[in-house]
């Protein structure tokens, strides 16, 4: 009986232990919030948030801490029983900024950082042999091949003409998996053209259209589609080197219905610059606008960005171009909204009122995404997902965490 009640006591302290771990590990390193903005870090019993010139600090196992700080950066120290430190978190407060909202449609080009393995498939080597020579090497769908024997990889061409100049001898990769650099060894297999091939489909490029979320006028730097982009065949995000993005003519409308998502096609040939795209993100793409006047936009409509308990569920509009004029504003509807999540792009529900809008596209399709939202004078997010069974509604992410990761390459 003594030792069922000891196990018993054992597996009591032992889950306490994982759940104070789990809080702790799901605790932020870094944190970016715009001046007077609220962030709810959730703790337990003993465990206490610390920092210098903190303005507010509340500490609740139900609703966590609520950080306020002046603008600049500082250290919080997250401590147990106020005595054992634990880890230390980077706060980053930003002014609160103004920009423009955009809803222009805009092409993309992405140039990838090395060549990212779409594929793979075995080689019919010179003596008629099936080969896989990446085999027992790591590489997966999705990695990125970033250098061969120390050589730095830019495109397939790069790829393809070092493969060939190892005439079959073993070639080192430095590859990236799961934003991990590893390396690995490999045989070239040589085939009946007497070349060289390593069984990987790779690809260097990729290009599409979305809508120009907004402007931001002191850096001069723009947020698209709140959402990244992510590679047709991996469903991974790509890892960028560079990327244009460049004015669109709108070719045709595919309206959306139930089941069947719409879209907007578009040309990107014989187009104006726009700008430099330096950052592909799970919440949009981001960089610098070189030709403002590409972007013909209003900027008597410069405005503060909402913070999230300036959101209120009910009527707001979006900004979307649908035939090459200015964009136009329509109305939706807020439907829900997730005030806590900063892990994803589906921060609110929003469903399509307009009945202009819904003739023309049939509620939200491929294309609208990062078309902004403006509620009561403010810019409080932007549209990045449709519900296919329901193409009226679909979700946005919040304006602050679109701004921030244009500002910062910190978002948790």
């Amino acid at each position: 009986m003594k030792k069922i009640f000891i196990m018993i006591l054992l597996v009591f302290f032992l889950s306490i232990i994982y759940i104070y771990t789990l809080v702790i590990e799901n605790i932020p390193n870094e944190l970016v919030v715009f001046e007077g903005e609220n962030i709810s870090i959730k703790t337990l019993l003993g465990l206490s948030i610390k920092g210098e010139n903190l303005e507010t600090i509340e500490t609740s196992s139900s609703q966590g801490n609520k950080i306020s700080e002046k603008i600049g950066t500082s250290s919080i120290e997250v401590s147990l029983f106020d005595n054992i430190e634990l880890k230390n978190i980077e706060l980053s407060v930003l002014p609160k900024t103004t920009v423009i909202p955009v809803g222009n449609i805009a092409g993309v080009k992405l140039y990838t950082n090395g060549v990212l393995v779409v594929g793979m498939s075995e080689i019919e080597g010179k003596d008629s042999k099936k080969y896989k020579p990446y085999e027992n090497t790591g590489i997966t769908e999705g990695d990125t091949i970033v250098k061969i024997n120390e050589k730095q990889i830019d495109s397939t061409n790069d790829l393809i003409r070092t493969v060939n100049m190892s005439q079959g001898k073993d070639i080192e990769i430095e590859y990236i998996h799961q934003q991990e650099t590893k390396e690995c060894s490999i045989t070239p297999v040589q085939t009946g053209n007497n070349e060289y091939k390593l069984g990987l489909w790779v690809r260097d490029s990729a290009a599409g259209v979305g809508t120009v979320t907004f402007y931001e006028p002191s850096t001069k730097t723009f947020g698209a589609l709140g959402h990244g982009i992510t590679d047709i065949d991996t469903n991974e995000l790509i890892n960028i080197a560079s990327g244009e993005f460049i004015t669109t003519r709108i070719l045709n409308i595919t309206k959306g219905e139930s089941g069947i998502p719409g879209k907007i096609q578009g040309s990107i040939e014989n187009q104006k610059n726009i700008g430099l795209i330096s950052k592909n993100t799970k919440f949009g793409i981001y960089g610098k606008v070189d030709n403002l006047s590409s972007l013909t936009i209003d900027t008597s409509r410069e405005m503060e960005v909402a913070l999230r308990d300036e959101i209120k569920p009910g009527k707001a509009t979006i900004l979307c171009s649908l035939d090459n004029e200015k964009p136009e504003e329509y109305e939706i509807e807020i439907e829900t909204i997730y005030k806590e999540n900063n892990y994803d792009n589906k921060s609110m529900k929003i469903k399509v009122t307009d009945e202009k809008l819904l003739e023309k596209t049939g509620g939200i399709i491929q294309g609208m995404s990062g078309s902004p939202i403006i509620q009561n004078g403010k810019f409080i997010g932007a549209i990045t997902h449709v519900l296919v069974n329901n193409p009226q509604e679909g979700y946005a992410v919040f304006g602050d965490i679109m701004l921030k990761q244009a500002k910062s390459s910190i978002i948790e």
